[in-house]
């Protein structure tokens, strides 16, 4: 063998084991890299899942808690509509009094008047509280509209109630 033969030999054995020991390197990085790829992608599928069920936990909350609300709002309106109802039911039987002449009402008069030369009746109170008082009995036409004055007044401060008991639930 020549000098050139033993060069071109020892200069194929070099560049084949470069060449080899550079194909190891690179399978060893790829299965490296591949392990690393993989503890990523696990880690990534942990935490996907963790907000998963973050998020999910946090929906369940605001639907117990919308569902709370609800509820409380549901037993406020009952309540009202109860109010709003007895409240009509006790003007309506006030009306039919009134009507019926079963009730009178009246008024004190001020004994103090300067304009004391008023003729308005006094009423005849046998059973009255207020003792030696002068009282005027009321028209029933005038006592009817001072009721529908006193209904209205109720059921708006009723409602009044109400939306304001609606208010205080949403801002809880």
């Amino acid at each position: 063998m020549t000098l050139v033969q033993k060069l071109v030999g020892l200069l194929a054995l070099a560049v084949m084991l470069v060449a080899g020991s550079g194909a190891v390197t690179w399978q060893v990085q790829d299965w490296r890299y591949d392990k690393q790829l993989a503890e990523q992608a696990g880690l990534h599928k942990d935490d996907l899942a963790a907000i998963s069920n973050a998020a999910a936990a946090q929906v369940r909350a605001d639907q117990d808690k919308r569902l709370a609300l609800e509820q409380r709002l549901s037993t406020s309106e009952q309540t009202h509509y109860k109010e709003l109802s007895d409240a009509q039911t006790h003007q309506a039987r006030l009306r039919d009094r009134l009507a019926t002449s079963d009730l009178r009402l009246s008024v004190l008069l001020d004994v103090a008047d300067s304009a004391g030369g008023c003729s308005v009746p006094a009423g005849t109170g046998a059973g009255g509280v207020v003792h030696a008082a002068r009282r005027a009995e009321l028209d029933p036409a005038h006592a009817q509209r001072i009721v529908a004055i006193t209904d209205a007044g109720d059921k708006g401060l009723i409602a009044l109630a109400a939306c304001q008991a609606f208010v205080r639930e949403l801002v809880q």
